[in-house]
């Protein structure tokens, strides 16, 4: 497998000062483990189903990274 970094560009609702709403847009970078491109859009969106905001996949690529290291908790 190999790590993928996926750009999402959202369109998000937000309460401005006085009350009214604005949509405000956000860049966000998913990493993905997957096979391929088109498996780590398909994870993204996914992931992203059910949220109440529109969003977009604007890239995908693979990554150089090799490894992700996870904390663990220490034993006692």
């Amino acid at each position: 497998m190999s790590y993928y970094t996926v750009r999402v560009h959202l369109k998000q609702e937000v309460e401005g000062k006085g009350g009214d709403t604005k949509i405000k847009k956000v860049v966000e970078h998913y990493l993905v483990d997957a096979m391929s491109v088109t498996e780590a859009e398909i994870a993204v969106q996914n992931e992203l189903k059910g949220y109440n905001f529109d969003y977009e996949v604007k890239g995908c690529n693979e990554s150089k990274i090799i490894q992700v290291i996870e904390k663990t908790k220490p034993t006692t």
